[in-house]
């Protein structure tokens, strides 16, 4: 095992070619979002207790009335078998073994029934991009709640892509054409190409099943690129009522009018989220809106957070300031990209150590202990 997030990133980096690594890693235009986000946590210290009774700290929590471990979740990426063939079905088993739900995203690359198989007694959610066929948002609904899936995450910051200079430097695009840049970086990244050629370029199968093609990228990538209904709004959280009977959690929210909004509209949750940096280039960080959302809420229903969390501490961080849990983006990531599910597995056992070892220092025992009392921000007195 690796001593930090920051190696298994190092890790990935030099496994992966270039187009990959910068898929996984970049962020839209200049990376101001993205590099917003993980500043966000250096700026909210620690208060600590001492003198208290610490000797059965736990991490325990609960989302939705269901146990976790600690309040993270693998959050939904997409197209992840660029990384390490079967990576959505390895990242599912990596949080089921850790008692921590798992995200699927619309654009993976295995099919959710596969991914139940091999995590069949994990908390598996899924996240669902709205096309403008709304038939394929809907079968993809169906066929998760056949499949066991519990929380449905509908993803509502990506009306179209982020601009995203990195891909267009590398000439990235689905499937991988070979050209002069990527036969030179297969050449300095054997293993990966290997197993890309072994496995085959990754394919969309999820949207592939539900649209009743077989699998074509390049078609699929355009359809989710291309063709996201416009139209959807906060209505349409009723038709969406209509085909799940599970919890609904709006993701991609940044702001107090569209938080209060999201309770109006029977939300479950929301995820405070700017897409990890990927949409808008220039945008706050969510840890930086998390206290003014909490606070319109209070408590009318949950709240998530993701963007920026590289350690335990930060989660607890986010925690403190009013989160739930937070979703686990290019972490685990980071972990598969570098050694397949054993990464995955490694990064999430680092990071459960990582929160544990806070908690004891914060002098907490318990997740419900962790309060707003506990942090500070760097630039206020304390």
């Amino acid at each position: 095992m690796l001593s930090s997030v920051a190696e298994y990133r190092i890790a990935a980096q030099r496994r992966l070619p270039r187009l990959a690594f910068d898929y996984l890693d970049g962020g839209a235009e200049d990376g101001d979002a993205l590099q917003r986000n993980n500043d966000a946590y250096r700026q909210w210290l620690f208060k600590p207790r001492v003198l208290t009774d610490v000797s059965r700290c736990s991490s325990v929590t609960q989302f939705f009335g269901r146990d976790a471990a600690a309040p993270m979740i693998v959050g939904p990426t997409g197209l992840n078998g660029l990384f390490w063939p079967r990576a959505d079905e390895l990242l599912a088993q990596a949080a089921s073994r850790a008692a921590l739900p798992f995200v699927l995203s619309t654009a993976s690359t295995s099919l959710l029934e596969d991914v139940r198989t091999a995590a069949p007694h994990g908390d598996l959610w899924v996240q669902l991009y709205v096309q403008q066929d709304r038939g394929i948002a809907e079968d993809l609904m169906r066929r998760a709640s056949a499949a066991g899936y519990s929380t449905l995450v509908l993803t509502v910051d990506v009306p179209v892509h982020g601009k995203r200079d990195h891909d267009t430097r590398n000439g990235f695009r689905m499937p991988l054409r070979l050209s002069p840049r990527l036969l030179a970086d297969c050449v300095t990244h054997p293993h990966w190409c290997w197993q890309m050629t072994r496995s085959g370029s990754p394919q969309l199968k999820n949207i592939a099943k539900s649209v009743g093609e077989r699998a074509d990228l390049s078609r699929h990538a355009a359809m989710l690129s291309r063709q996201m209904d416009l139209t959807l709004g906060w209505a349409d959280l009723e038709w969406v009522r209509r085909h799940w009977s599970g919890k609904v959690i709006v993701k991609g929210v940044m702001g107090v009018d569209d938080a209060l909004l999201a309770v109006t509209h029977g939300a479950d949750g929301i995820v405070v989220s700017n897409h990890g940096g990927r949409q808008l280039g220039s945008t706050f960080a969510p840890l930086e809106v998390l206290p003014g959302i909490v606070e319109a809420v209070r408590g009318r229903m949950e709240i998530f957070i993701d963007g920026g969390v590289r350690r335990g501490s930060d989660a607890l961080k986010a925690v403190a300031l009013g989160a739930r849990g937070v979703l686990l983006g290019r972490a685990p990531l980071y972990g598969v990209a570098s050694c397949g599910g054993a990464g995955a597995s490694e990064v999430l056992a680092l990071m459960m150590d990582e929160m544990l070892i806070s908690m004891r220092l914060l002098g907490c025992q318990g997740i419900a202990d962790v309060s707003p009392a506990f942090v500070g921000h760097a630039g206020r007195a304390v």
